[in-house]
């Protein structure tokens, strides 16, 4: 009696030994958040985002069977924060594979106008601020003051509109038919010849210029206001 009171023992403390290990596991909602929150820190990394923070819940969180090994996440669509699909998978014999969503509010601090900004009107420096803004649905905001400084805005914008990639764009510095100057550098000296610009064009811009003096068109970059420089000059000079 004795003996088979220690086998039953034994036995009963293996077949609780799996429900003890999945107790033991975080809850698989916990898990699957887990995962959720590394796949958005490496898409903020990679974004340059600065100070991400995420909010995230489990939306459609049904009741998994107990699994006796660790329970496998794997990320299936991460493109939208608001709606993020992972699987989750037991590996037993049977096992059992489950598809969760996950909605994730994220905030970041980007650019956003201080001020109203027309319609094709450059930004300046007293028009763009920091804060903190929900960025769950947008795509392409700008992170810092000095990447839109000097844009222009290719619509009105409010004070506190987030400033985005896509609705700026670089600011016209040479129109059709401006008078231009031809400017080329080498080996320290530099050389202005009058143009006349057949082309508008935003910095960096190529644009045809017709010289003042010889009549020649030839295909010059826009350097700055109302300067054009040989296409095979170093960018930026």
């Amino acid at each position: 009696m004795i003996a088979f009171c220690k086998a039953t023992l034994v036995v009963s403390t293996f077949a609780l030994f799996p429900v003890l290990a999945q107790a033991a596991a975080a809850p698989l909602t916990v898990q699957i958040e887990q995962a959720a929150r590394v796949e958005l820190e490496r898409q903020m990394a990679a974004s340059g985002l600065s100070e991400p923070q995420f909010d995230l819940a489990v939306v459609s969180a049904r009741a998994a069977p107990p699994c006796a090994q660790n329970i496998a996440i794997e990320p299936l669509d991460t493109r939208s924060p608001q709606r993020m699909r992972f699987l989750a998978r037991c590996p037993d014999t049977p096992g059992w594979r489950y598809e969760y969503v996950v909605r994730a509010r994220v905030t970041a601090m980007v650019a956003v106008a201080a001020a109203p900004v027309l319609a094709n009107e450059a930004l300046t420096d007293a028009q763009v601020t920091i804060e903190r803004r929900d960025i769950s649905n947008i795509a392409d905001p700008i992170t810092t003051p000095a990447d839109a400084v000097g844009q222009m805005s290719r619509r009105m914008l409010r004070p506190g509109d987030i400033l985005r990639a896509g609705q700026l764009a670089s600011a016209i510095l040479v129109k059709r038919g401006d008078a231009v100057a031809m400017v080329a550098r080498r080996d320290g000296i530099e050389v202005s010849t009058a143009g006349e610009a057949l082309d508008a064009g935003a910095r960096g811009a190529v644009v045809r210029v017709r010289n003042a003096g010889s009549g020649q068109i030839v295909r010059m970059r826009v350097a700055g206001q109302g300067t054009v420089e040989p296409v095979d000059s170093p960018a930026g000079r």
